[in-house]
């Protein structure tokens, strides 16, 4: 997480207009990686505020989804992401996400990889095209579709399905070439189809639900939709074969069966959960098998790295100041915290060793140097491995020509606050700290500024340890540089999570 950033905004930046709607998506798109853009679009589609592509690119539609979802939850709907929306945002979506069960699944009737909501509806065994899923009092269903090696387009069944019927509806119905979409309503119950064609095999699945459940299911299928991978494997055995000459007629004519279909303990006979998802959608419970225990819930994070052989890490002030319990990694308790909240610096000590310290530089930092920011960014949203930025340092002073800071072009994000910069002899010579925040510069100036971000210099973090009797290593001034892959696996096993509980 960033401390915030003041701007000084002169008589002229305080009067010029406010950036239009392109300005700020070009600023989204300039300042934050596609990963961070496409998990936005993933956890607005989940609040029901987006619905459209998980493409990575912030347009008109995205930016509308944030406002949406800042003034439903009485925000000032700026379009303008900030640390309490963003942490709004993952509560919300995370518990959209448990409340259904949420899971990708390897169905191995048609070789599709799936979002199913287990929670709500169990599996109920083969069908005469796939697999299907269903709620015990029917309200949901989701199905699993393989029409293959019958002669059959994609085009021909989509001529089919977008065809009203006496009580079939059509609300929309699109063809990408590749694939379609048919969506509307039959019987008082909203449907969705999704199919993709290679060659002669047609894959799919459909969603209906009754109109009770459309709170929940109609963000459910816009993700589902976005992350359904009908290729993802190989079916069994042939699901529809070729003497059957119209089965995508028998699919729109089946009635659904009733009935408790098979046991509970049989319910992944016909599918196999991917334990390689990202955490993005793993829900814990029973019903999924993890090899790893879940995180704990957190409420703010960062990093921090190694500054002494007996467990004492540095991070930010800002990330340690206010929380109840402090974890390094996913388990180790922090015991004692030091503060310096004046150069927003901490210390804090885990009471076994970790690894060994990284040097960090005695000598002053040189204008133009390559640098790297490593940490662990947005880790609800992005990997929880290390993340490895590279940039220079673009300035020796900081906003105000703050002496204690340095601007650097590096990208960081929430979460690599505390993280150190290195440079490429794998030296510490700064401490990340904070970014400007460039879609709020651009709303209130006109202008996107690129790059700008902030660690604090070595010398202050080496006369906060020294100040508080920790021996660091000092840097050798003459150590040769190396390759970026070289400098970060010399630093790498020492830089750690910092995990906030209860702040």
């Amino acid at each position: 997480m960033f401390a915030a950033t003041a701007l000084a905004a002169t008589p002229v930046m305080s009067q010029a207009p406010a950036a239009q709607p392109s300005e700020l998506a070009l600023a989204y798109n300039a300042q934050t990686d596609a990963a961070f853009r496409k998990g936005l679009q993933t956890r607005l589609a989940w609040t029901g505020d987006y619905v459209g592509a998980f493409d990575g690119t912030i347009g008109a539609t995205s930016l509308r989804a944030i406002r949406d979802f800042q003034a439903r939850h009485g925000m000032a709907a700026t379009g303008i992401i900030d640390e309490p929306m963003l942490k709004l945002l993952v509560d919300l979506s995370d518990n959209a996400q448990r409340s259904l069960g949420a899971t990708l699944v390897d169905d191995a009737a048609t070789g599709a990889r799936i979002l199913l909501p287990l929670s709500l509806a169990e599996d109920r065994g083969e069908t005469e095209v796939g697999n299907v899923w269903r709620s015990a009092d029917d309200g949901i269903e989701v199905e699993t579709i393989r029409i293959a090696d019958t002669g059959q387009t994609l085009n021909g069944l989509f001529e089919v399905l977008s065809e009203p019927t006496g009580s079939r509806t059509v609300s929309d119905a699109t063809f990408g070439g590749e694939w379609f979409v048919v969506r509307g309503k039959e019987a008082g119950r909203s449907y969705y189809m999704r199919f993709a064609a290679r060659g002669t095999d047609l894959r799919g699945f459909s969603a209906s639900y009754v109109a009770d459940e459309a709170d929940r299911l109609a963000p459910y299928v816009v993700v589902a939709s976005n992350l359904f991978d009908p290729f993802a494997g190989e079916p069994q055995a042939p699901v529809v074969a070729a003497n059957e000459p119209n089965p995508f007629s028998s699919l729109l004519a089946r009635k659904r069966e009733q009935g408790a279909g098979g046991a509970a303990d049989a319910r992944y006979a016909m599918a196999s959960i991917d334990p390689a998802q990202p955490n993005l959608f793993e829900v814990p419970g029973e019903s999924v098998p993890q090899e790893v225990p879940p995180a704990p819930a957190f409420d703010m994070a960062g990093s921090g790295f190694l500054v002494s052989r007996d467990g004492w890490l540095l991070t930010n002030a800002h990330v340690v100041n206010a929380c109840t319990t402090v974890l390094v990694g996913q388990s180790d308790v922090v015991s004692q915290t030091i503060i310096d909240p004046a150069n927003d610096l901490a210390l804090i000590k885990v009471d076994r060793a970790l690894g060994e310290p990284l040097e960090i530089s005695t000598a002053k930092p040189r204008l133009g140097e390559d640098i790297l920011a490593l940490g662990f960014p947005l880790r609800s949203i992005l990997a929880d491995s290390l993340n490895v930025t590279r940039g220079n340092v673009s300035s020796l002073l900081g906003l105000m020509n703050d002496e204690r800071y340095l601007q650097i072009s590096a990208p960081v994000q929430p979460g690599n606050s505390g993280g150190p910069l290195i440079d490429l002899a794998g030296r510490v010579v700064g401490v990340v700290t904070a970014k400007l925040n460039a879609v709020a510069v651009a709303d209130a100036t006109g202008d996107i500024p690129q790059s700008i971000n902030f660690a604090i210099r070595p010398g202050a973090a080496t006369a906060f340890l020294s100040a508080n009797g920790i021996e660091f290593e000092p840097a050798d001034p003459n150590e040769a540089l190396a390759s970026v892959p070289d400098a970060t696996a010399e630093v790498k096993d020492s830089i750690f999570p910092v995990i906030c509980v209860g702040g």
